[in-house]
């Protein structure tokens, strides 16, 4: 397997409800120096948006047995999300690259079937900003 194909991986099960950290492989792969770095920014940058796709197509799927009792979410649940994008609308998807929250959001987003293109768009946004930023800490310009 080469740089950019764990990359990938890396990111986007990151990106899924699974923990796992892509920062790291990206930045221990900026280090070494073998790779470009722009390309790497790319290869990150889509399989982390192509997770949190994956997470918006079960939220916008998985609705059809929110009634069958192995349901994982609640009523309650879903209420709460439902409250939480009324409050802070689309833009909240901003937000999508934070650890722990980030992933909730988008699959709340498909939940809310919030529309695809405004989600993918500000999705590609959030998580290619936060590789950008990782790529400009690890050269040392940030």
């Amino acid at each position: 397997m080469n740089g950019f194909t764990g990359l990938f991986l890396a990111a986007f099960l990151a990106a899924t409800i699974l923990p796992f950290s892509s920062e790291a492989v990206l930045a221990g792969l900026i280090a070494e120096g073998s790779y470009a770095v722009w390309g790497l920014w790319a290869v990150a940058t889509v399989g982390n948006v192509l997770g949190a796709v994956v997470n918006w197509v079960l939220g916008r799927w998985c609705l059809h047995w929110q009634y069958k009792k192995w349901f994982p979410f609640k009523e309650k649940d879903l209420e709460k999300a439902d409250k939480w994008f009324a409050k802070w609308g689309v833009w909240s998807l901003l937000l999508s690259w934070v650890p722990v929250i980030g992933d909730p959001i988008t699959l709340a987003a498909g939940f809310l079937r919030i529309n695809f293109w405004i989600f993918l768009s500000l999705v590609i946004i959030a998580k290619g900003g936060r590789y950008a930023v990782v790529l400009a800490v690890v050269q040392g310009l940030l």
